[in-house]
């Protein structure tokens, strides 16, 4: 007996080329992505216009409110004093300074100078310029930043930086006033 014999007959099955309508829009929106995907540099390349980086208008005055200035204060939490009895200033000053070095200045005999650092010395110093709770001081061997604890030239410490009759002075733990 063979197939030809059989006495019902078989649909044949569906040709492969028969795809759901589903496969078909993804297959189309897939070339449309494509498609467009490989078009826009063209149409921004033909288009700079739209696209390219514009610079804002080059103003070079701008105009103020005619009101008069407010008052402007400026009052440092550093050049605040705490309440506290046993607060104690901090071991190290984090405050970053620096002198001239006078290497190769030499002295009117002709020597050569031994470089020393002078801060803490002993001798008078001046008050240059107060800001932010800091006060910047100069004795004859540089410069340094200060802040309430940090030591002195005079081996005496900041007690506070105040403002005395429109000029700022500094206050020491020995009583003195610089």
């Amino acid at each position: 007996m063979t197939d030809f014999d059989a006495d019902e007959k078989v649909a044949p099955a569906r040709p492969p080329s028969d795809h759901s309508v589903t496969d078909r829009a993804l297959t189309v929106a897939g070339l449309v992505m494509a498609a467009g995907a490989a078009l826009f540099p063209w149409y921004v390349f033909l288009n700079s216009d739209k696209f390219g980086i514009h610079g804002g208008s080059a103003d070079t005055t701008r105009d103020l409110p005619s009101s008069q200035a407010r008052n402007v204060f400026s009052v440092s939490p550093l050049a605040m004093a705490d309440n506290t009895e046993d607060a104690t200033p901090p071991a190290v000053d984090p405050v970053v300074t620096a002198t001239v070095s006078k290497l190769g200045a030499e002295k009117a005999r002709g020597a050569a100078l031994k470089e020393e650092q002078p801060f803490p010395g002993k001798g008078g110093f001046r008050l240059l310029h107060v800001a932010n709770g800091r006060a910047m001081i100069e004795d004859d061997a540089g410069m340094y930043m200060v802040q309430i604890g940090s030591i002195l030239p005079d081996n005496s410490r900041v007690a506070t930086l105040e403002q005395r009759d429109g000029k700022w002075v500094i206050v020491t733990s020995n009583g003195e006033v610089y």
